[in-house]
C-alpha cells in the first residue's frame, strides 16, 4: 500500500517538476546529442573523424552512437572545463587505469590543441604517485611512440608546440 502511494507521489512530483522546468521535458534528441559529439571530435582531431570511433561504428553501432551522444555530446560538451583541461584529465585517468590505447587517443587530441610534449610527460610523472610505476612506465612507452609518430609527420619538430586548429584551451567546437 505504501509503495503504491509513494509511486503516485513520485509521479506527481515529476509532473510538477516538468511544469516548473519545461526544458527538462524537452530534452535534446539523440541525433542532436550525436551531432554535438561529432563536433567535439572534429574540433579535437583537426577536422577529421576519429578512426577508433568510426571502426566501432561498423561492428558496434549502438556503442559508437552512445559514445558519441553521451560521452562526447553530453559530458565532453559541458561547460566548466576547457578542452585542454579535459584532455589532460583524460590522459591521466586512462593512463592510471592502464588503458594506454585510449590514453594515446586523448594525448593526440591534447597535442592537436597545443599541449606541449613536456606537459604530457609531467602528467605521466605525476601518475607514479596515485597509480604506481608500472602504469606510468606503460603510459610513457605509449606516449613516446605517439611523440615519435608526430615528429616523423612534422619533419622532426616536437608536437603540441602550436595549436593545429582553434585557440589553445578553447572549450567549444
Amino acid at each position: 500500500m505504501f509503495h503504491k502511494i509513494g509511486s503516485h507521489v513520485a509521479a506527481a512530483a515529476a509532473v510538477s517538476l516538468f511544469g516548473l522546468f519545461p526544458d527538462a521535458a524537452n530534452a535534446q534528441t539523440t541525433e542532436e546529442r550525436r551531432e554535438r559529439g561529432a563536433a567535439v571530435v572534429r574540433s579535437l582531431n583537426n577536422g577529421t573523424p576519429q578512426p577508433t570511433l568510426e571502426a566501432m561504428r561498423q561492428e558496434f553501432p549502438f556503442l559508437a552512437e552512445a559514445t558519441e551522444a553521451y560521452a562526447l555530446g553530453d559530458v565532453w560538451s559541458r561547460p566548466g572545463l576547457d578542452n585542454r583541461t579535459r584532455q589532460l584529465a583524460a590522459v591521466a585517468a586512462f593512463a592510471a587505469m592502464g588503458e594506454t590505447a585510449l590514453m594515446k587517443v586523448h594525448a593526440g587530441y591534447a597535442l592537436n590543441i597545443g599541449v606541449p610534449e613536456e606537459e604530457l610527460k609531467e602528467v605521466i610523472y605525476m601518475l607514479t604517485v596515485p597509480a604506481g610505476f608500472p602504469k606510468a612506465i606503460a603510459a610513457s612507452q605509449v606516449l613516446s611512440e605517439l611523440f615519435r609518430e608526430r615528429r616523423e609527420a612534422n619533419g622532426g619538430a616536437p608536437a603540441g608546440q602550436r595549436p593545429a586548429t582553434g585557440q589553445r584551451g578553447e572549450n567549444q567546437p
